[in-house]
């Protein structure tokens, strides 16, 4: 069975990605290092069967930006959050594992909200259902449905700002019609 042919243009994200992450591996961004990281990364791509990624072709920098600020609020917070939790309820913290689906289903949009919701202290992304693009967060001090909605919204949240960034135009336009741009 042979697959089809990526296009170069659809496979540069995937290449670059991969040669920065063999210089951060290594500590070594020298170019000699990051030109073997290429041709690395070349081999791979082409033995073994990556899917694409797939960009919406839009990246709003501003909206970029203030989504950083907000994140690294949001990891002060939860790290002061979790610093009064373990100090003063310590062992008798309750957690529950939340079903999240999002509104996209882009490999990309799914793959980052996961990765920013699981750098936030207190959550963690524990499954991934693709077919459904659901995501099933373990999060601490979760005791009511209250708490539950609290962490489902934040997941959302997190999703929407991704999509005003580098969500298609098709994503933002579904995300404005629900009251969310």
């Amino acid at each position: 069975m042979s697959r089809q042919r990526i296009s170069l243009r659809q496979e540069v994200p995937l290449l670059v990605w991969l040669v920065f992450v063999w210089g951060a591996l290594w500590q070594d961004f020298s170019a000699g290092n990051l030109l073997f990281g290429a041709l690395i990364s070349v081999v791979v791509a082409r033995l073994l069967y990556l899917p694409p990624v797939e960009l919406g072709g839009r990246f709003n920098v501003l909206r970029a930006i203030a989504f950083a600020v907000i994140f690294l609020g949001k990891v002060v917070a939860a790290s002061i959050q979790l610093l009064v939790l373990a100090v003063v309820t310590g062992p008798r913290v309750i957690s529950a594992i939340v079903a999240v689906p999002l509104r996209s289903h882009s490999d990309l949009l799914v793959t980052a909200t996961g990765h920013v919701i699981s750098l936030i202290p207190g959550s963690l992304v524990v499954e991934v259902d693709r077919s459904t693009s659901t995501l099933y967060i373990h999060g601490i001090n979760v005791r009511t449905a209250r708490d539950v909605a609290r962490l489902r919204k934040e997941v959302r949240d997190t999703e929407a700002g991704l999509i005003r960034i580098m969500g298609s135009r098709e994503e933002l336009s579904a995300l404005k019609q629900e009251g969310g741009a």
